[in-house]
């Protein structure tokens, strides 16, 4: 398992005045309500991701011109990114499509890239300087009548490369559809008239029925990640009062957390639920909850690709980037948590995350609109998100493949420090593998990686795993 801290690099950086980037195009002006899963509290947040490119051989041209009119000319098709949001009766979201802009910002920076190290990963240093907050930006609905739901950066290195940060509105799109955006800029920027994946807005899939809508009763599902819970003990910790640290898991060390499994269920877990399980259980050890307490293990599970029982197509086309997962929790008692094996823990992510389908994510949308849209239950809690197949890493926009490309930092959302991520990179040596950002108390770290150490050392007679063992299909969401 290796692990990162945050860099002592220390750098300045010179930013030239915000640039409002509009559509390249006309775009219809239009009022676009978001879906009742977009809208819920918990996704009223920007999503914040960066990329550090190298200096590309053969091309000395300066990115940003390029990437402003490659922003500009995706707007086009992605129009309700250019808009603004509005919140109705119920608490109900929409865009106003009113085509206004997004915001760019160009900057100059005197650090080197090969001075972040060998290994990129979260946390990066002078990470505010790259990926800043405009003056209110972080308030969604009073600021996001001026402001863009869409902020992107961009920071020449003096070798020569640069990094491009963007901030995104979660309630507009998730991860996938991040990506989606994303791969949009990137075609236009090499040369592209219009997106290869054409966007899908088709938010109306996911919107609560009406009764007339409603054919029988619906499945009731007990949906515990919105229970109230009152945080009666101080657990909410500030971001600020945290230790950022990112942990490293390649072949061996994922291998070594599964011997700790009975054989069927080494077989059976995805990688994702084999981390959870484990990352889980050495963080509630950590933070040393008495035994009664309830911890809660939240995981995003996306529904694209999935399909209504007896028919063949997809629920969620291709080209949606609308929020399209849900939340679904494991609970338990730190006691039980923390005397039973890992196994206990990987067993609880596996069932909570294999009941989500379409019906669960609709049902979902019903309490949305009955509840007034609450969020998450973040009081003891765990969030984990797979980032691993994303397919951020293996944009080109012009300038090769990203050294990095993926979260800015671990702990972002509506509540920071609860949130953790999956992320594919390549470590020092090379060796391909998933880093894990995570934010603990100074005073659990420690704890927390002493007790990592210890389900990275192979259970005792265990035999080596096959590489199809180590990193089996995972599917990702935001």
């Amino acid at each position: 398992m290796g692990m990162a801290n945050s860099s002592a690099l220390k750098f300045t950086v010179r930013r030239q005045p915000p640039v409002l980037v509009v559509p390249a195009g006309p775009t219809p002006r239009e009022l676009k309500p978001l879906s009742d899963i977009d809208d819920q509290e918990g996704l009223r947040f920007y999503i914040p991701a960066i990329h550090f490119f190298r200096q590309h051989d053969g091309r000395g041209d300066d990115p940003v011109p390029v990437l402003r009119d490659a922003v500009a000319a995706a707007l086009v098709h992605y129009y309700p990114l250019a808009g603004r949001l509005r919140e109705f009766e119920g608490r109900k979201l929409a865009v106003d499509c009113t085509g206004e802009d997004v915001l760019f910002v160009e900057a100059d920076a005197d650090v080197r890239l090969d001075q972040f190290g060998a290994a990129l990963q979260p946390p990066f240093p002078c990470l505010d300087e790259l990926l800043f907050d405009l003056p209110g930006s972080s308030d969604l609905l009073e600021t996001l009548t001026p402001h863009s739901f869409t902020f992107r950066f961009v920071t020449r290195l003096v070798c020569g490369g640069f990094i491009m940060a963007v901030k995104i509105q979660h309630a507009v799109a998730d991860g996938p559809g991040l990506v989606q955006f994303l791969a949009a800029v990137a075609e236009m920027a090499r040369g592209a008239a219009a997106p290869t994946v054409r966007p899908v807005w088709g938010r109306e899939l996911l919107m609560a029925p009406t009764d007339d809508d409603l054919a029988g009763a619906p499945r009731t599902f007990a949906h515990r990640e919105y229970d109230d819970v009152p945080d009666t003990k101080g657990t909410i910790v500030p971001l600020d009062s945290m230790t950022h640290r990112s942990f490293f898991f390649g072949p061996r060390e994922v291998a070594a957390v599964r011997s700790h499994l009975p054989p069927a269920l080494r077989r059976g877990a995805t990688t994702f639920e084999v981390l959870t399980g484990c990352l889980w259980r050495c963080r509630t050890v950590a933070l040393a909850p008495t035994a009664d307490e309830e911890m809660r293990m939240i995981c995003l599970v996306s529904v694209r690709g999935g399909r209504k029982p007896q028919q063949s197509g997809s629920v969620i086309p291709v080209g949606y980037y609308g929020n399209a997962f849900a939340f679904p929790v494991a609970v338990s008692t730190a006691g039980d948590l923390c005397t039973n094996s890992v196994s206990y823990a990987v067993e609880l992510v596996m069932k909570a995350k294999r009941e989500v389908n379409v019906e669960y994510l609709r049902s979902v949308a019903r309490l949305m609109v009955r509840r007034g849209r609450p969020h998450f239950t973040v009081v003891r809690a765990y969030l984990m998100s797979d980032l691993t197949r994303s397919g951020i890493r293996d944009l080109v926009y012009g300038w090769g493949k990203p050294v990095y490309a993926g979260p800015a930092k671990g702990g972002v959302g509506a509540i920071p420090g609860v949130a953790s991520f999956l992320i594919a990179i390549k470590n020092a040596m090379g060796e391909e593998g998933i880093a894990v950002p995570v934010c603990l108390p100074a005073h659990a770290m420690d704890k927390f990686t002493e007790e990592m150490s210890k389900l990275m050392r192979p259970a005792f007679g265990a035999l080596r795993p096959s590489s199809a063992d180590v990193f089996p299909r995972i599917k990702s969401a935001i």
